[in-house]
């Protein structure tokens, strides 16, 4: 989930409620009290920051948005999501996960590294 929500801030700053509803309305959180101790554990790493904007007719909003560790993090993610993505996909159906290859040099691609992600 940590990587969904960098890639939705990646488009744009969102507020909790914003990123909560796109989030449940993809089955990925339950409700918005699953949201809130993931952005802090991705704010206490460096990954996102905050800002407060006032809306006019309500109250402040607390909005998030990528660091430039985040910006790295999740392109380094979405190098290595083809091939995990395999995977991952050959193994939950049984298969051998063979690695696939870069077509360039027929050997095989860069597995996911070590300790990138948000909770290592």
């Amino acid at each position: 989930m940590e990587y969904c929500i960098l890639g939705l801030l990646s488009r744009e700053p969102m507020y909790g409620w914003q990123l909560s509803e796109t989030l449940v309305r993809s089955g990925l959180i339950a409700s918005i009290g699953t949201l809130y101790p993931v952005l802090a554990r991705l704010r206490e790493r460096g990954l996102v920051t905050t800002f407060e904007d006032a809306t006019g007719t309500g109250p402040v909003r607390k909005y998030y948005r990528l660091t430039g560790s985040g910006e790295e993090l999740l392109a380094n993610f979405r190098d290595q999501w083809p091939t995990f993505s395999l995977t991952v996909g050959s193994m939950i159906r049984g298969e051998d996960p063979d690695l696939p290859t870069d077509p360039a040099s027929d050997s095989p691609l860069d597995p996911p590294l070590e300790g990138t992600t948000p909770d290592a």
